[in-house]
This record gives structure tokens, sequence and C-alpha cells, in this order.
């Protein structure tokens, strides 16, 4: 456990996430997902939600600024207007980071599972809801992000 790290946040995502650069992306999905056949990357955390995941991830993953949209859910199938609870809730959660102001884009089934399979990473979570599966686009910390603490002497 370290300090100031979110609980879920484990070693291997915590690489992942730090390992991606501006641009890459990662998928958090629902436990039907197809996740083991479509990952370059799969990761674990089937104790948890997908939105609690994605208010994990966004602790210190940076959106991207310059792509419209940096996120992007599925389409239901046949009723593509429709909001399913785990969309509305990564609104929440998005709404809770103060990145309310970031649009949530949609796609349909194949052209978000044809986007995951090209994702740094493919995070499983725990959710049984259908439609909790959200893809990210990494942005870029600046140079005024965070000052990087002195050594303690």
């Amino acid at each position: 456990m370290l300090k100031g790290i979110h609980p879920l946040l484990h070693a291997d995502l915590l690489h992942a996430l730090a390992a991606m650069g501006h641009g890459d992306r990662i998928a958090i999905v629902d436990a039907n997902f197809p996740a083991a056949a479509i990952a370059r990357r799969l990761l674990h955390v089937t104790g948890a939600a997908a939105p609690a995941v994605l208010d994990a991830v966004l602790t210190v993953l940076p959106l991207d600024t310059t792509e419209i949209p940096a996120a992007i859910t599925m389409a239901v199938v046949d009723a593509p207007d429709e909001v399913p609870a785990p969309v509305a809730d990564f609104a929440a959660v998005f709404t809770a980071r103060d990145l309310a102001d970031l649009e949530i884009g949609r796609v349909s089934r194949d052209d978000f599972y044809a986007q995951v399979r090209e994702a740094y990473a493919v995070v499983r979570t725990g959710e049984l809801r259908p439609y909790g599966n959200i893809l990210l686009v990494k942005g870029v910390i600046g140079p005024d992000a965070a000052a990087t603490p002195e050594p303690a002497r």
C-alpha cells in the first residue's frame, strides 16, 4: 500500500498507466466484455464496479484535451440514444472530478471493440451491469502540474 495512491490502483495497473504516453488509450470494461480475446495487455480489478475503477484511474491519469472526445462509451445496440446506468455513473465521476466539460463520446459496439483492440491496456472490472465500458485517451502533464518535491535531508 502506498500513501496517496487509490487502493484500486494495484502495481500492475499503476505500471501500465505510467508507461502510457500521450494519445495512448486504456479501456475500463465490465465483467462480460470479451477482454481476454481482445486485449493486448489485460489487467483485472474484479472486486470493483467500473465507475469506481474510473474514479481511481482519474486520480493519476490526465485526459487528452486536444482529442475530442477523450472518453468513449459503447452505444446500446438497437437503442443508441439510451444512456445505460453505468454510463450515467461515468458522467457523475467526471463531474465529481471537475471534468464535466469533457465530452464522453459514444460509438457502436463494433467500433468500440475495434478501438479497444488498439488500446494500450484493458482493465476488466467486476461490473455486472451491461455497457459498463469506457475508453480513455491519455493526455499530458504540463510543467506546472506538480513540482517535484525536494528529497528529505
